[in-house]
């Protein structure tokens, strides 16, 4: 996925910008300014058709992530700086007449911080719910104000449910629970596999985190042991949060917000340029650092011993001399390359290991 910026001549909003993703574009807006100045916002239009406007590319930056969160839309950028920022959509009535109106801010974490305002939550947690607990659950949470039903579920102990089916899933585990469980570590392995095909679900202890580190209460396990089964599940299930809640209140607890900021997410109803980009965008392989992780690869291991600005420039010609230059001078402060000379004649030195 790219961003994509153009220049308009003659136009008020004097940029376009593009968030495409192959042949698709997921993203098109026109902007005042190519950036928003510090501690400001930046007001847009939504440009739904093409306009026959020639343009002149004068950014184009690959994206690492695009993330809905209510009626927002988040873009990370792959680049040292200026790589963070969002598109809140808003929808206001007229003043004079019937309908609605769209509203287009472009914010950057500067321009966040500089309002302080009271912290909102995206997802507000205010709807009623209903869950299903497992029948096998014996001496289970109570959800106060909640309708809740008992039946038999096909993974987990706890179900956030509606019309379509399960929404959110939840396996409780106690603390001699799971200590009897690690007997037969593969299964548990295919449990929390069979939990990750859900959109939303998570593991939930009845226990703190120190709890699997004392001789005490652990007893046949060593500390030693148990740091490695735990690193282990996390590592194999990224997808899915293990959460150590301390103790039975706090686990339920965290299980009923967690099912009602759930509910909330999917009951909120973003503008149509934020569903139809978060729709589009397709996540392609795990992001592996970018492209300074790329460069600093690709110079430490097969550039020369020595070389020159106009070798790295002609390795990476759709990077930006200036984020060329920003990378190189964060691996020059790491010790990692060193610089001789000035201009056009300088070269660059790998530093030999010692």
């Amino acid at each position: 996925m790219l961003w994509v910026i153009e220049t308009l001549e003659g136009e008020s909003f004097p940029y376009r910008l593009t968030v495409c993703q192959g042949d698709k574009t997921v993203l098109r807006l026109r902007l005042r300014s190519r950036w928003p100045g510090a501690g400001s916002q930046v007001f847009c239009l939504r440009e739904d058709e093409p306009l026959e406007l020639a343009g002149v590319e004068v950014e184009r930056v690959p994206v690492v992530s695009l993330n809905r969160y209510g009626k927002r839309l988040a873009i990370v950028l792959d680049r040292p700086t200026r790589k963070r920022c969002d598109f809140l959509f808003l929808k206001k009535p007229f003043k004079t007449k019937p309908g609605e109106y769209e509203q287009i801010f472009w914010r950057t974490p500067e321009a966040l911080r500089a309002r302080k305002s009271r912290a909102r939550l995206t997802a507000r947690g205010e709807s009623d719910i209903r869950i299903v607990a497992d029948v096998r659950e014996r001496y289970g949470w109570s959800f106060p104000g909640c309708v809740v039903e008992r039946r038999s579920l096909p993974a987990g102990d706890y179900a956030l449910i509606d019309e379509a089916g399960i929404v959110a899933i939840v396996e409780r585990k106690t603390l001699p629970n799971l200590l009897g469980e690690l007997r037969t570590l593969p299964l548990v392995h295919q449990r929390l596999g069979e939990l990750e095909r859900y959109a939303h679900a998570a593991v939930v202890v009845e226990a703190a985190y120190a709890d699997f580190l004392s001789p005490a209460k652990t007893r046949v396990y060593t500390p030693a042991y148990m740091t490695k089964v735990l690193a282990e599940l996390a590592a194999f299930h990224p997808k899915l949060p293990i959460v150590f809640a301390g103790n039975r209140k706090l686990g339920r607890e965290w299980t009923l917000r967690f099912f009602h900021a759930v509910q909330s997410h999917r009951e909120d109803r973003p503008a149509e340029a934020v569903a139809e980009a978060a729709a589009a965008y397709e996540p392609g392989l795990p992001f592996a650092g970018g492209r300074a992780f790329e460069v600093r690869k690709r110079v430490l291991g097969e550039f020369p011993e020595e070389f020159a600005w106009k070798d790295i420039q002609a390795a990476f010609p759709d990077i930006a001399a200036p984020t060329l230059r920003s990378y190189l001078a964060g691996m020059r402060r790491e010790g990692l390359v060193a610089c001789r000379g000035r201009g056009r004649r300088s070269k660059w030195l790998k530093a030999k290991p010692e």
